[in-house]
């Protein structure tokens, strides 16, 4: 597929005041979109150095220049409202020439794990932005993400990647809940899973095979032992998180993502920095924070809500640990803030 569309900067109508300065709001999403958008250039940069296949080549460049955009876009508002643009990830942080890490087939589950989070930072953007320009930006972010995902299913599919999700049956008529017996998961009479129950459960195994196999390359080639170790520790809580989830599906014979472990290379030669590394997964963690809250609120059978509150628990504490490695290392940017007023009374 050709991207035709034209850039997002073209897009963007030049509406707003001169005075209409960025709220927190969107100072704070364009913020972390930048810099999500530069590591994934990174990472995206090595695998366009290694793909073969022709179809997934031209997914992974329209991923390219669609976040190529987003970067370019915020560069130039930020720049227009004397704002700091952040560092963010460069090319510093790719290590040209490296080995391959993953087989091609994996670059469009990564692309598809990466979309999601993605989506999820642009459109709650859209509803708390106030500034015109920067709700056309977001607006746009999550039209070419939409456009991108779309692409990158159409690819799952036609390589027979991707297992659908479960079936269920038809319901026979409409009908309401009578018991209270419907919220249990302990004891008692427990009721099967109900549909959006399940659909979240297979959107986090999804995420948590993809997520299992990013830790286990980067545990390969990671420089520091502190780094190492943080994936291994990462792998585990993926992988942990996979079984338990997969389990509740399979006690109702219901299917459910695959493992891709076997998608990365034997690679021991890291092409990327472990600062790009290590927020990588600290960002997607975190948003797999947000994918388990969302769980939650869905889930009304309370094994199933039980089981992620308590892995809402280890991936807040593994988030943490990442922010504080990367903070030893001053490697962690600092987003934008309220002004500390006591700071400035004392000051004077």
């Amino acid at each position: 597929m050709k991207f035709i569309k034209p850039t997002v900067a073209s897009q963007i109508s030049d509406a707003s005041d001169a005075n209409d300065v960025l709220t927190s709001a969107e100072q704070g999403k364009l913020w972390a979109t930048y810099m999500g958008n530069t590591m994934a250039i990174c990472v995206m940069s090595h695998m366009l150095e290694h793909v073969q296949d022709p179809d997934i080549k031209r997914v992974l460049q329209h991923a390219l220049s669609t976040s190529g955009q987003f970067v370019q876009t915020i560069k130039d508002i930020m720049t227009k409202d004397h704002f700091p643009v952040p560092i963010g990830f460069t090319e510093d942080d790719v290590i040209k020439g490296a080995p391959r890490l993953f087989a091609d087939d994996f670059y469009l589950h990564y692309l598809k794990y990466l979309g999601k989070a993605g989506l999820s930072m642009y459109s709650i953007a859209v509803p708390i932005v106030t500034r015109p320009d920067i709700r056309e930006f977001f607006t746009q972010c999550v039209s070419l993400t939409l456009d991108l995902m779309n692409m990158v299913n159409d690819g799952l599919i036609a390589k027979g990647l991707i297992t659908k999700p479960p079936y269920t049956p038809y319901p026979k008529k409409i009908d309401f809940i009578k018991k209270q017996s419907y919220l249990n998961g302990f004891f008692g009479e427990i009721r099967p899973l109900q549909a959006m129950e399940i659909t979240h459960l297979y959107d986090n195994i999804e995420n948590t095979a993809t997520s299992k196999a990013v830790l286990i390359a980067f545990s390969q080639v990671a420089k520091s032992e502190q780094a190492k170790a943080y994936f291994v520790r990462g792998k585990e809580i993926a992988g942990k998180h996979h079984a338990q989830f997969n389990r509740f599906l399979e006690r109702e014979n219901l299917a459910s993502p695959p493992i891709v472990d076997h998608l990365v290379t034997a690679s021991t030669v890291s092409p990327f920095s472990d600062k790009l590394m290590l927020f990588h997964k600290l960002d997607m963690f975190a948003m797999r924070i947000r994918s388990y809250g969302n769980a939650v609120s869905l889930s009304a059978r309370h094994d199933l809500a039980a089981k992620y509150g308590r892995f809402l628990l280890q991936v807040g504490d593994y988030v943490e640990d990442g922010a504080n490695i990367l903070i030893d290392h001053g490697w962690l940017e600092q987003p934008p803030e309220a002004a500390d007023r006591e700071a400035l009374i004392a000051s004077e």
